[in-house]
């Protein structure tokens, strides 16, 4: 069987996939370009490729109607939005992801966007760069910070990335609070957090970290009101998407002052327009979109899509099955 990698992938899992596959790894990152549907059709039915593994290719209905040949399609990404489910569900293609791939990573980014946030990390680093530190003493009372330890962190969406943030943030003697009206009493006990309604979050924390899934649930949840909630001395941090919250209105409470400072490292757009209003304040911690982006996402995600592709060729269903529908599904 063929194979056709087209996503970041590392070297153990590129010779796992070697001894049991022939593989063609074309990393998009490197190539800086990705398959049209044109040629996706082309090339799993020319070159007789029955497994394809992609991060940031779209795969849309036309080719699940015309690559007869594909059996398998990789995701290595927990959110498979730039792939049609339904279409490789009516064509019998089982599609696996990587949930959880980048969990570790984004937890980690967001804890540093804190502490950058309340110890003034980036200005400092700035100042000491550019040769504005001329008096030994100036950085020491205007750079005056704060401690994480003993503060209220708020963890909005409790998924495996809040849970990391939870855990994190207690080895600075936290008190953790958490909102996700999905997630079981037992689940946040487990990870030293106690559960509160979104509201009561917002008034009492004085760090809150975006954590929530993209759903229709969560458009706007963090709207005007729940930003005027804030006090005065609490941070943002967010590390989900630009879709749960009002930008507008956390724009505005930064630029009054309203609340002490937020980090962000997803925006309504990639890379952010120059005339942003983000790019002129100096209480933000801005990063590019980095959260997931370690050598161990890549080589988490490898392993389990590794180990999705051994057991479909043992016969067993994946683990990371999107559409167990497809499963068993002869329409090739």
């Amino acid at each position: 069987m063929k194979a056709l990698v087209l996503a970041p992938f590392a070297d153990p899992g590129l010779e796992r996939l070697r001894q049991i596959l022939e593989v063609t790894y074309e990393n998009w990152m490197d190539t800086k370009r990705l398959l049209s549907s044109e040629e996706f059709v082309e090339r799993i039915q020319g070159q007789d490729i029955e497994m394809v593994v992609i991060e940031a290719d779209f795969i849309l209905r036309e080719v699940f109607e015309k690559a007869t040949k594909l059996k398998l399609l990789g995701v290595c990404k927990a959110d498979a939005n730039n792939v049609d489910i339904e279409a490789a569900t009516e064509h019998g293609v089982l599609v696996v992801n990587t949930p959880a791939r980048n969990d570790v990573a984004v937890a980690e980014l967001a804890v540093g966007l804190m502490l950058s946030l309340v110890r003034n990390i980036p200005t400092a680093h700035n100042m000491v760069r550019s040769g504005e530190w001329v008096d030994p003493t100036a950085a020491y009372f205007s750079m005056r910070g704060t401690e994480l330890t003993g503060k209220t962190i708020g963890i909005v969406g409790f998924g495996a990335i809040g849970r990391r943030v939870a855990k994190m943030v207690g080895a600075f003697d936290t008190t953790v609070l958490a909102y996700d009206p999905y997630v079981s009493s037992e689940k946040f006990e487990e990870f030293g957090a106690r559960p509160v309604g979104l509201d009561e979050l917002m008034e009492q924390a004085d760090f809150i970290c975006l954590h929530c899934a993209t759903v229709p649930e969560t458009a706007g949840l963090i709207d005007a009101r729940r930003i005027a909630m804030m006090k005065s001395t609490a941070y943002l941090v967010n590390a989900a998407s630009t879709y749960v919250i009002d930008m507008s209105a956390i724009t505005e409470a930064l630029k009054e002052k309203r609340i002490a400072g937020a980090g962000f490292d997803v925006y309504e757009t990639w890379p952010v327009r120059a005339d942003s209003p983000l790019l002129e304040l100096d209480n933000v911690v801005l990063t590019p979109h980095i959260g997931g982006a370690t050598y161990e996402t890549i080589a988490r995600y490898s392993g389990m899509i590794a180990d999705d592709i051994e057991r479909f060729l043992r016969g067993e269903r994946p683990k990371n099955l999107l559409n167990p529908q497809a499963w068993g599904k002869d329409v090739r």
